[in-house]
C-alpha cells in the first residue's frame, strides 16, 4: 500500500474524536470592529498642537505723583482685574517705566491687602493696622484709585464716593469729581503690548484737601 493510501485512513480517525465533541468546523471569526487609525509603515503621528487663548489687556487706572500733584496713569496688564487688585498694584508703587518719568507715591508698601466694600456709588476702603496713618496725598492715591477703577467698572454710575478708614477709626471722603482723569494726556514712548498715558503736572493739581480729611 502506498504511504499516502495509509495516511487517509488515519486523518479520519484523527478527526472523528472531534466531530463526537461537538466542536463545529469553522472559518475565519469576525469579532468586534475593525481596527482603525493603522499608520502606514514608516508614517509616524503628528500630535496636534491646540493654540493658547489670548489674555485680554486692559488699563488700570493709578495715581501717583509728580511734583507735589496728583498724576493719573493707565498701566496696560494681562486682565481681568478688579478693585483689589488694583489697590494692590498702586500700594506696590510706580513700576520702573513710571518712576523713570519721574512719578512718585506717598503710599507705604502693603504688608496687608486692605478691605474693600462696594454699595452702589459708595465704596469703603478698610486699611489694615500695619499701613499707619496716611498723609492726605496718600489718601488722595487711594481715593482716585479706587473712585475711577470703579467708574471703569461700571459707568453708569456716572460718580464715585471713596470712604477711606484709617487704623484708630480715622475716615477720609473723596469724590471721584475731585480727581483729575488725565484730560488731555500726554502719551510716552511704552514698550510693545503697554500703553500708559498720564495728565500733565498741575493740569489736575492736586486733590489734597478738596475733599477734605475726617478727624
Amino acid at each position: 500500500m502506498k504511504p499516502s493510501a495509509r495516511a487517509f485512513p488515519l486523518l479520519i480517525a484523527a478527526l472523528l474524536p472531534l466531530s463526537a465533541c461537538g466542536i463545529p468546523e469553522t472559518g475565519v471569526v469576525e469579532a468586534g470592529e475593525p481596527a482603525t487609525g493603522v499608520l502606514d509603515p514608516g508614517v509616524t503621528s503628528v500630535p496636534s498642537e491646540s493654540v493658547p487663548e489670548a489674555v485680554p489687556l486692559v488699563k488700570v487706572p493709578l495715581y501717583f505723583v509728580e511734583d507735589g500733584s496728583l498724576v493719573a496713569v493707565d498701566r496696560t496688564v494681562p486682565g481681568p482685574t478688579d478693585l483689589g487688585s488694583s489697590v494692590l498694584m498702586l500700594f506696590k508703587g510706580p513700576d520702573d517705566r513710571e518712576r523713570g518719568r519721574g512719578l512718585t507715591t506717598e503710599l507705604p508698601p502693603a504688608a496687608e491687602a486692605p478691605t474693600i466694600r462696594t454699595d452702589g456709588t459708595g465704596v469703603t476702603v478698610q486699611l489694615p493696622r500695619s499701613a499707619g496713618l496716611l498723609s492726605d496725598t496718600a489718601v488722595d492715591q487711594l481715593a482716585c484709585t479706587v473712585a475711577v477703577a470703579r467708574l471703569r467698572q461700571d459707568p453708569a454710575l456716572g460718580r464715585a464716593q471713596v470712604t477711606v478708614e484709617q487704623p484708630g477709626g480715622r475716615l477720609a471722603g473723596r469724590s471721584s469729581d475731585d480727581c483729575p482723569f488725565g484730560g488731555g494726556a500726554r502719551e510716552t514712548p511704552a514698550d510693545p503690548g503697554t500703553a500708559e498715558s498720564a495728565a500733565p503736572p498741575g493740569t489736575g493739581g492736586s486733590v489734597a484737601g478738596t475733599g477734605g480729611t475726617g478727624g
